[in-house]
């Protein structure tokens, strides 16, 4: 490849001038990093890929760049060691190598552009124009110089980088992605399937489980210590003040009351509403012809599973009628569930399928003044604790104790032993900020005050350390008894299971042991509400008529597999899904190529790094 490049040159085509154009575009934006970084001594390179340097400012632009990005996507500035956890600065410099590589490739087989090329190219950028829209060679001294590069610096950088791309472009341009593999993953992504499922419950079991004695119990929380060992704790000692707290003793205004209450009246006086689907098509008469299908007996989840939805993406919740638009009229005319339409929507025409009716609803004042009243009370309570949180701070930087700031302010005091890794907390240790502050406490610390989301506030101090231990059997026991009665189901549920599939492959029907839920269209990213992620799974691996059993935490069921709907060949929704399929295939497959490349000549040229230049250039970072 390298060869042809050599012997034989290659005209540019439209995409390649694409692509430089907005290499040339980011070049520029880009010129804001470049040279900003002193680093003295001569320190001008990092190492080099065969006979081409690695520049010490390319390397310190393209980190600067980096961060600059990761600041915008967290929305905070990032730190050049927080970048570094992220493995940032490895990921920039293999890239660094990389494009290096390419250059000194380039370079080998003479690929050059010709002078006027890169006059075009810097007359034609906007950065370099003046006001009258022309290229001004003031403004372009002016923008190099404000970045600390000269002419030549930047003209010698500009046709590396066009040279560059079109040696990559070379590389990675031409794929096309197989019309197999394109075809397979599209049937695979698209196909539909139908299930019966049977879930089993304790009341499924041809007989009660036994009670077990002691000596059962005991033997069960031996074997299974680990499920009830306390965890390392912190043992804190806290005091609180929280709005829930002294809500009560607040005072209440009728006049306040009644204004809320007027301000806010489209919470308690609602007119008629319906739970709505909405499915939009791409034209007047597809909707049309989905709805003659309808009526003439076709399932509304076929049709939405046609357009590539799933029933939540055509939700549109309640509605009134006003907020339906030209559908209104026909939606409230149905007085049972229903399709109607099409309709004009602001997406296109549409079909509409009514749920259900939900009935105006008014409420009085005299019945919405408690939950009103509540409310009040509960705001001046946070306003009340959020005029003595500065005292309470001043009281403990002062040295006062915890349970001197709790007698004056009337807070409560308490001890909480915190878990960090406790997925579901309780009480204080509920609070995100109380967590937060926890993690970071440590012996010694002097209790300020954590301001918590619901307004209320807390002061906390260290104990002990609490190691983790065995919670004593009679502690434990109704835990292990609700444990063991768990374990003793699910082994029984699954023996009852198995023992239907047993029965239904021999010709009895599911129905016949429970009922049965029909899930009649579901693609491979569905969801079943309270199955596990084996169902779905297991049901895209059976044939038709398969029964299985599943298992999972809590769950234990019957399925089998009723209908496979292969995925729609010539739809326009199929074309376009396919074209998409296909154009990442082609890029996966030219970014595979490029990395081939790239590796390939890395290895073939050979690479020096000079780990004390890159400490260098990542030292002016921190």
């Amino acid at each position: 490849m390298a060869k042809d490049s050599e012997d034989t040159p290659r005209k540019k085509g439209k995409g390649s001038q694409i692509v430089v154009w907005a290499l040339m575009a980011m070049l520029v934006v880009g010129l804001g990093g470049f040279g900003v970084t002193n680093f003295g001594g001569g320190l001008t390179s990092i190492g080099r890929v065969g006979d081409r340097e690695i520049d010490t400012n390319t390397y310190a632009r393209a980190l600067q760049q980096e961060l600059a990005a990761l600041t915008a996507q967290f929305g905070q500035n990032v730190s050049f060691a927080q970048a570094q956890s992220l493995g940032v600065d490895r990921q920039v410099l293999q890239s660094i190598v990389a494009q290096t590589a390419l250059d000194n490739e380039a370079d080998r087989v003479r690929l050059s552009v010709g002078d006027a090329v890169i006059a075009q190219r810097i007359t034609e950028t906007p950065a370099f124009q003046g006001t009258s829209g022309q290229f001004d060679r003031e403004s372009y001294r002016f923008v190099l110089g404000r970045n600390n590069l000269t002419e030549n610096a930047f003209e010698a950088g500009l046709r590396a980088d066009v040279a560059r791309q079109l040696l990559t472009g070379a590389v990675a341009g031409g794929f096309v992605a197989p019309a197999p593999l394109t075809d397979t993953l599209y049937n695979w992504v698209s196909e539909r399937r139908g299930f019966s499922l049977l879930q089993l419950t304790g009341d499924d079991l041809t007989a009660p489980l036994a009670t077990p004695d002691d000596a059962a119990l005991q033997a069960f929380y031996d074997a299974n210590i680990a499920a009830f060992t306390a965890p390392e704790a912190k043992r804190i000692r806290y005091a609180a003040l929280l709005p829930d707290e002294i809500a009560a003793d607040e005072p209440v205004d009728e006049d306040t009351l009644r204004r809320m209450y007027d301000t806010r009246i489209a919470e308690f006086v609602q007119p008629e509403r319906r739970l709505v689907e909405r499915l939009i098509y791409p034209s007047a008469e597809a909707a049309t012809d989905a709805k003659a299908r309808l009526d003439a007996g076709e399932a509304f989840e076929t049709l939405v599973a046609e357009r590539g939805l799933d029933l939540e993406d055509i939700d549109l919740g309640d509605v009134s009628r006003a907020e339906l638009g030209d559908a209104g009229d026909g939606v409230f005319a149905l007085d049972a569930p229903g399709v109607v339409g099409p309709f004009d929507s602001d997406l296109g025409p549409a079909l509409f399928r009514m749920n259900a009716i939900l009935s105006a609803q008014e409420i009085s004042f005299e019945d919405a003044r408690s939950d009103l009243a509540i409310e009040m009370q509960t705001d001046a309570a946070r306003r009340n604790i959020a005029d003595r949180v500065e005292t309470i701070d001043d009281m403990l930087a002062g040295g006062s104790s915890l349970e001197e700031v709790a007698q004056e302010q009337g807070m409560t005091i308490d001890t909480v032993d915190y878990v960090a890794a406790e997925t579901a907390p309780e009480g204080i240790a509920a609070y995100p900020n109380f967590r937060t502050a926890a993690n970071a406490l440590a012996a010694g610390d002097f209790p300020e005050a954590v301001l918590l989301a619901d307004g209320g506030v807390v002061a906390m101090e260290f104990v002990e350390l609490v190691p983790a231990a065995p919670i004593p059997f009679d502690a434990a026991r109704d835990d292990v008894l609700a444990a063991y009665t768990a374990d003793a189901t699910a082994k029984a549920l699954a023996d009852r299971a198995i023992a239907v599939k047993a029965e239904v492959e021999g010709g009895a029907s599911l129905g016949a042991f429970g009922i049965v839920q029909r899930t009649a269209n579901i693609s491979r990213e569905g969801f079943v509400e309270g199955a596990p992620p084996e169902l779905l799974a297991a049901v895209f691996a059976m044939a038709p008529g398969d029964v299985r059993v599943i298992e999972g935490p809590g769950f234990t069921g019957v399925v089998r597999l009723d209908e496979v709907m292969p995925a729609p060949q010539d739809s326009e929704d199929a074309t376009a899904l396919k074209a998409a399929i296909a154009a990442q295939v082609e890029q996966a497959l030219s970014q595979d190529a490029l990395q081939l490349f790239s590796n390939a000549l890395t290895d073939e040229a050979g690479i020096f790094l000079d780990q004390n230049a890159i400490n260098a250039v990542n030292a002016q970072f921190n």
